[in-house]
């Protein structure tokens, strides 16, 4: 621009010096012929001029590319930014689908439980009136028989008297137990209550804040544990005589799927899902449906188990041992794709105890899903916080507790529950998966691992 002005200023200047020059020359005496063709001088400032004016245009065609180039680029980022945040946009909505969906079960379950609670308390108030009534009832029989020792005091007790007072007294006795069997309920119902509101409070403010995905560090925190919930629908038998597993449970008639106490032998009374399959019954031991539990558990954790019997849950190493200690048993695995393709596999299998690491032998048998599983190998379980000696550290890179040799695989049915939007690598060997040794990798929507004795004999 400053050669555009430079010219602009030099030639009027070139011009009006010709034009003085041809006025000068009208005014001398002698008269000469006028020139046709401009001076030297004027034609090399012209040129000169010219040639910055070039110059100058050919900076200025060269920022101006620069700058389109420049523009150009940036509107290339704003589109990519863009995509990227519907992307985004995309995935929070479906997230928020299943918030809501996920909010209104459990808005149905509060209600359902408060329910429950006006049923208990009226009968808990109903039962502490006819506590009353025979309480009264057996004060006045008191009365009446101390009148009657009194006056008689030599004449023995009439039979049909004392078998009342006996009757009234078991009445009582019975009375008292249920009072404390309904309160203990209510207790409960009461805690699952409180539950159920800290987890509508969490998805409160889960629809609140930005939803962000969490990756896992290399040794995570432990996470806080669900407890099992002690429903109503558990079915009990007699305490002298509980079952020693689901495959006794059956045997005595019960033919239905459900949650049943069990004590295998010199073991403690804990509570199993029994899962009747084609008229076997099979002990439910881990379950995987929604990722509503998280499974990154610690080792004391996945011992004793965790998560809620009518969902997602670890039964825990120590309770499996317990019951497979008593004979032989088959392991079934039940895998599901995201194509609700269905497969399983069935192996027979050898559990170690604490001081083995839980170690785990298995020797496949049937199935219609590639063996994912090393056979005859020394499997030693191990979780983030606790790493058999002379294995590889699986856990640390890998999420969740599993049975691990000295090399990692990419199956894993204890990982991180990962939607279908997940395609990186990493993320799928973190998640639930089960990679065949033909190199084909399952990712896994549902997974169950059930146990049944090997002979259909109960162990009474």
């Amino acid at each position: 621009m400053l050669t555009i002005k430079l010219l602009l200023f030099i030639v009027p200047l070139v011009i009006s010096s010709r034009i003085d020059q041809d006025n000068s020359s009208f005014d001398s005496v002698s008269p000469e012929p006028k020139s046709r063709f401009a001076m030297l001088d004027d034609v090399k400032i012209l040129a000169n001029g010219l040639l910055q004016l070039g110059h100058g245009l050919k900076d200025f065609v060269h920022k101006t590319k620069g700058q389109i180039n420049d523009i150009f680029q940036k509107l290339n980022i704003f589109d990519q930014s863009f995509y990227d945040l519907s992307l985004q946009t995309s995935e929070i909505k479906e997230e928020e689908k299943e918030l809501r969906r996920t909010t209104y079960k459990l808005q149905v379950k509060n209600e359902e439980v408060k329910n429950m609670s006006l049923e208990l308390n009226s009968k808990l108030e109903s039962l502490l009136e006819e506590k009353i009534l025979l309480q009264q009832k057996v004060k006045y029989l008191e009365e009446q028989l101390t009148n009657l020792i009194q006056n008689q005091p030599e004449t023995p007790e009439h039979p049909e008297v004392t078998s009342l007072k006996t009757f009234v007294e078991k009445q009582d006795n019975s009375i008292k137990d249920l009072l404390q069997t309904v309160k203990e309920q209510y207790k409960q119902l009461n805690q699952q209550h409180s539950q159920i509101k800290e987890i509508e409070n969490q998805l409160r403010m889960t629809n609140i804040q930005e939803p962000t995905e969490i990756s896992l560090s290399s040794k995570p925190r432990a996470p806080r544990t669900t407890p099992f919930l002690q429903l109503s629908e558990i079915r009990n038998v007699k305490h002298d005589g509980i079952p020693a597993d689901c495959t006794t449970i059956y045997n005595r008639g019960e033919h239905i799927s459900g949650m049943y106490a069990i004590r295998p032998s010199n073991s403690q009374v804990f509570h199993v899902y029994c899962d009747v399959i084609s008229g076997s019954p099979w002990t439910l031991i881990q379950h995987r449906i929604d990722g509503s539990q998280n499974f990154n558990e610690t080792w004391e954790n996945y011992k004793y188990g965790f998560g809620r019997l009518d969902g997602e849950f670890w039964l825990g190493l120590e309770k499996i041992y317990s019951i497979v200690k008593q004979s032989n048993y088959v392991l079934r695995i039940e895998l599901e794709d995201w194509k609700d393709n269905k497969h399983y596999i069935e192996y027979s299998f050898y559990l170690g105890n604490y001081e083995t690491n839980y170690t785990l032998h298995v020797v496949k048998i049937t199935g219609n899903v590639p063996n994912a599983i090393p056979e005859n190998k020394d499997l030693v379980f191990s979780t983030w916080d606790h790493k058999a000696k002379g294995h590889f550290s699986c856990p640390e890179s890998y999420s969740g507790g599993w049975w691990w040799h000295d090399e990692c695989g990419e199956n894993n049915l204890n990982g991180k529950y990962n939607k279908p939007r997940a395609k990186s690598k990493p993320d799928r060997r973190r998640g639930l998966s089960w990679k065949s040794q033909n190199g084909k990798l399952y990712s896994i929507k549902s997974t169950k691992m059930l146990i049944h004795p090997t002979d259909s004999e109960s162990f009474e």
